[in-house]
């Protein structure tokens, strides 16, 4: 995909799956995210494997895809190290950096009626040290052009 192209599937598209080197090998879950065009934002669970993971070892694995047939399919790949950014877990603290994506997270998984600071949660950015995607519906339409 293009850079416009990539940033709008990734404006777009809601659940990615965030893969981690847990103890016993690699660990895999679904999360939700923002893009904000050079960073992917991630709201997690402090008290899950995944952060208790990363914790140990920062180096993280993001895929989001989308389709169904094979001529649908598209989607990115990000890899880097996850930083732990703002309160652990988050209750709402003033932090400028945060203000852009949780206006952003909030408009796209809670219809913009605001952050929720659940007290469980907190943001986790990841900024690509590798970047790989891909668009298979460009080879359908260059099949029929």
């Amino acid at each position: 995909m293009a850079p416009g192209e990539l940033d709008a599937f990734l404006a777009a598209e809601r659940t990615c799956r965030i893969a981690t080197n847990g103890p016993d090998g690699p660990h895999v879950t679904p999360l939700w995210f923002c893009w904000d065009g050079a960073s992917l934002w991630l709201y997690s669970l402090t008290r899950s494997q995944r952060w208790a993971d990363l914790r140990r070892d920062p180096r993280i694995a993001v895929v989001v895809d989308a389709g169904v047939d094979y001529f649908e399919l598209r989607g990115a790949e990000i890899s880097g190290i996850a930083e732990f950014v703002g309160e652990q877990p988050r209750a709402g603290e003033p932090l400028d950096e945060l203000v852009p994506v949780e206006a952003q997270f909030a408009a796209k998984y809670f219809g913009g009626d605001g952050m929720v600071h659940d007290g469980r949660h907190a943001w986790l950015r990841v900024t690509p040290e590798k970047l790989a995607s891909w668009d298979f519906r460009k080879i359908a339409a260059a099949g029929s052009a």
